[in-house]
């Protein structure tokens, strides 16, 4: 069927230029974010204008000044540099644990569905085994073995994610499996590894890319819940979970931003990771039709 131009709706050249990616200014804000996000992790310890672990204790909750663009916390350290120090913590925690996640979330789906049988069986139960234990109850345990920190919460995160990944991974890719192409390269001779690394996964990939987006968002909030509760991230380490945790306190004292910064910085955060994620699959939804 063919379009003619008339049938083409007319956008403004300002309005279009936010359609970033086909979808939309929500979707191109939510970019930005992300990116701003980036670089304050990347650039932290040259913009931000104090030591996030120095002590004031003369300068305990100063409001908002020209010295302090965001007040001060209880041990008068400067709320915006331990922001900006914090995302370094709170952006790498999740791209760990959906970096490995994804990694054997991907592996184990693919090996799944490609083998089938007693193969499939087993790695399907599993996974649902796995799947059936609670994240945060997994990283709890394994941090009173371990040690809190970072390093064990990302661990348990990274196995209670993977069964995530695992099962999207395996029903993609039996339907891709299915498709007369991959029968088509076996007939020619090509061995099942070759088909899967050259053609299956660069069909899945986008859509097990989009899906890891909206992990990124809930590992940082499951990460931040877990340094709120004292099990990840210790202070004087600022992390915006741990400090979430620490403002409580100023709280009640009156001095909200102690708490709340880094409270609007993990929505945010989250909410710019779950549009991302929802966007880029909407568009690959629509690419399939």
């Amino acid at each position: 069927m063919t379009t003619t131009t008339s049938a083409v709706p007319y956008r403004r050249p300002g309005f279009r230029a936010l359609r970033l990616f086909g979808q939309g200014p929500l979707f191109a804000v939510s970019v930005a974010v992300l990116v701003a996000l980036v670089l304050v992790a990347l650039l932290a310890p040259v913009i931000a204008p104090y030591d996030p672990e120095a002590l004031d204790l003369s300068a305990s909750l100063v409001g908002t000044t020209g010295d302090h663009l965001l007040g001060t916390d209880q041990s008068g350290r400067d709320i915006l540099s331990r922001m900006l120090h914090g995302a370094r913590t709170g952006l790498l925690g999740p791209l760990l644990v959906v970096g490995v996640s994804t990694l054997l979330g991907t592996l184990l789906g693919v090996v799944a569905a490609w083998r089938g049988g007693w193969v499939d069986t087993l790695l399907s139960r599993s996974m649902d085994l796995v799947f059936a234990i609670p994240g945060l109850m997994l990283a709890i345990l394994l941090v009173s073995v371990v040690g809190s920190g970072l390093t064990a919460p990302v661990i348990a995160m990274a196995v209670a994610y993977t069964p995530y990944v695992g099962r999207l991974v395996r029903g993609i890719a039996r339907q891709e499996k299915a498709r007369p192409y991959i029968e088509a390269y076996r007939v020619q001779g090509w061995s099942g590894w070759t088909v899967c690394v050259r053609h299956l996964l660069p069909n899945i990939a986008p859509t097990v890319f989009a899906q890891s987006a909206m992990n990124f968002g809930y590992a940082l909030m499951d990460l931040a819940a877990l340094s709120f509760l004292g099990f990840g991230v210790q202070p004087p380490a600022a992390d915006w979970g741990s400090m979430i945790n620490e403002g409580q306190a100023a709280v009640l004292q009156g001095a909200m931003l102690p708490a709340l910064a880094p409270s609007v910085c993990i929505v945010l955060a989250v909410v710019a990771f779950g549009i991302v994620g929802e966007g880029l699959a909407d568009r690959i939804a629509k690419r399939e039709r």
